[in-house]
């Protein structure tokens, strides 16, 4: 097996993990504001009157911020398993971000976006990390 040498490519997993920090500060932030807050929200859409509750979403943003801040630092180590597992974070982030369209349009666009990159970035160039 040939040795990978690392390439200014790396750059992009240097973003990745900046990235996973920035999204996991903002979910986390995001999850404990959803928690200490109210419970319940009513959503009024065209089929009539929707109950969300808010503080299992702030739960779930929580973990996910968790998961990412975690990716974010092992992926700087570069553990192979840390590049599976931000993927698997950043596409769960996404998702989640996607549910969440209707409340923050313009947000949550923005955050697949980034997700979408990080999946590149480690997919692609996360193999040198470990030669840096």
């Amino acid at each position: 097996m040939s040795e990978i040498k690392a390439t200014g490519w790396v750059s992009w997993a240097y973003f990745a993990a900046v990235m996973l920090f920035i999204g996991a500060a903002i979910d986390i932030f995001y999850g404990i504001m959803a928690i200490i807050g109210p419970n319940t929200a009513y959503f009024v859409g065209a089929n009539g009157t929707a109950s969300f509750n808010v503080a299992a979403w702030g739960w779930w943003a929580l973990i996910i911020g968790v998961g990412l801040l975690l990716a974010g630092i092992f992926l700087l180590r570069g553990a192979m398993w840390a590049r599976v597992f931000a993927v698997v974070v950043a596409a769960l982030n996404a998702v989640t971000q996607l549910m969440s369209l209707p409340a923050q349009p313009w947000w949550s666009i923005v955050m697949v976006g980034i997700d979408v990159l990080v999946i590149y970035a480690v997919t692609v160039h996360g193999r040198e990390l470990k030669a840096a």
